[in-house]
């Protein structure tokens, strides 16, 4: 299975109904679409769309798939924030069917879990919000290699370049 990981785009500081309302401002919406048209244009959309029950990952998770052409996401409890990395790939393997999954999340569950399958220790992987990165798993194993890793800034550079 190849896993893209995106971490949500650029959200509201605050919200009065707390951390779990807070809401993409432009830039998140903008980040999330150009993550979107990106994978478009490489022929390297998922087939399947995992989000964060967080407003913010949710509202990224649509601007992506809206962008991509892609079914709307599946929100699924386990992405909120505090995800394990065993407790994703154990999620995971329920969808071991398709060949290529998306999730949609927070930081720091999504830099663990690459962190957790590459065997790396630390901070030695930074998702920076509106970030994409793609693992090649093979599960039930939890190792796996980081086939890319893709900043916001880049994905701004390749729109206006395209």
């Amino acid at each position: 299975m190849e896993l893209i990981l995106l971490r949500h785009g650029k959200a509201e500081t605050d919200h009065p109904q707390g951390d779990s309302a807070r809401a993409l401002v432009d830039k998140g919406r903008q980040q999330a679409r150009r993550a979107g048209h990106l994978l478009k244009a490489a022929k390297l959309t998922p087939e399947i769309v995992l989000s964060s029950p967080l407003v913010r990952a949710v509202q990224t998770a649509e601007d992506f798939c809206q962008a991509a052409g892609l079914p709307g996401p599946v929100v699924q409890g386990w992405l909120a924030c505090g995800c394990f990395p065993e407790t994703a790939l154990a999620e995971l393997a329920a969808f071991h069917d398709f060949k290529r999954v998306a999730i949609v999340g927070h930081e720091p569950d999504l830099s663990r879990l690459i962190q957790w399958c590459l065997g790396a220790y630390g901070d030695a992987v930074e998702i920076k919000k509106g970030s994409l990165a793609c693992l090649r798993l093979n599960l039930p194993s939890r190792y796996g290699t980081l086939l890319y890793l893709i900043p916001p800034k880049l994905t701004k550079q390749e729109q206006e370049e395209g």
